[in-house]
């Protein structure tokens, strides 16, 4: 499990805080969707959750990470990095420049972890595979579209097979065929257990994804509660978050004067 309490965060160099009181759990297994408007805290808030910040960026932390009862605090960026992993929006900051070919890519994770070459080479195609990845394994990590990257990077995480991930915006760059290969790779880590934060602007996603979804707005959790309670939400635009597909398709139905639970039989 991955908890936060009452964590208020700080940047180094800001005399404000960027995230106030925030208290959240993710359970093993289970996805939690992270939506709010632009420059709500998510980037941050993934930061904290994974220990990055302040354990590598600095800033200042109040409240407290625990990760399976343990308490993140004090310890260094390698020893986070055994129990949780982050991705980036960027693909190309996570890249480590040192890998001939996207197979070295993947398979430096596990590698960094201290596996045995039999398990590293297992889990670099297994996370290749649920990304259909086989036709680039031997290119140039420097040599990929945007697209191509993510996915590089979201498969260097799931070779790691961590306890806890964290993603922000992972599908940013993705195409509807790429979005759906993350989509089923993440139910498949959750299926093992491993608990997810995944902040995304693509609520379909999230509505297909998460058992529960938090809305952050000005640095402040405003919204916590199961995934279709929320996405239903009315005030959800208001709150700087477009509802999933499924859910304006049913309100421009019930507008038209037709039957909106007819049409969302058939979505769900």
């Amino acid at each position: 499990m991955l908890e936060l309490n009452g964590a208020t965060y700080r940047y180094a160099g800001y005399a404000r805080p960027v995230l106030h009181e925030v208290s959240l759990r993710v359970g093993d297994g289970e996805i939690v969707g992270l939506v709010g408007p632009n420059d709500s805290g998510k980037s941050t808030l993934c930061l904290v959750a994974s220990g990055l910040a302040p354990a590598s960026i600095g800033g200042e932390l109040k409240g407290t990470l625990t990760l399976d009862g343990t308490t993140a605090a004090g310890l260094r960026t390698f020893e986070l990095a055994e129990r949780v992993v982050i991705g980036f929006q960027n693909p190309n900051t996570q890249r480590s420049g040192i890998a001939a070919t996207v197979f070295e890519e993947i398979a430096l994770g596990p590698m960094n972890l201290g596996l045995p070459v039999v398990e590293t080479v297992a889990r670099t195609r297994d996370a290749i595979s649920r990304l259909r990845l086989e036709a680039i394994v031997e290119r140039d990590p420097q040599r990929l579209s945007g697209g191509q990257a993510q996915l590089v990077g979201i498969a260097s995480l799931l070779a790691m097979r961590p306890r806890h991930v964290i993603l922000d915006e992972p599908t940013a760059q993705l195409d509807p065929e790429g979005t759906r290969l993350v989509g089923e790779a993440l139910e498949a880590l959750a299926a093992r257990g491993t608990s997810l934060l995944v902040a995304e602007h693509k609520t379909d996603l999230l509505d297909r994804l998460c058992s529960r979804i938090v809305v952050l707005d000005a640095g402040r959790v405003v919204r916590d509660g199961s995934a279709g309670g929320v996405l239903d939400d009315p005030e959800l635009r208001e709150l700087g978050v477009e509802p999933p597909a499924r859910v304006r398709l049913t309100r421009a139905v019930a507008h038209a004067g037709g039957d909106p639970r007819a049409l969302e039989a058939v979505l769900r």
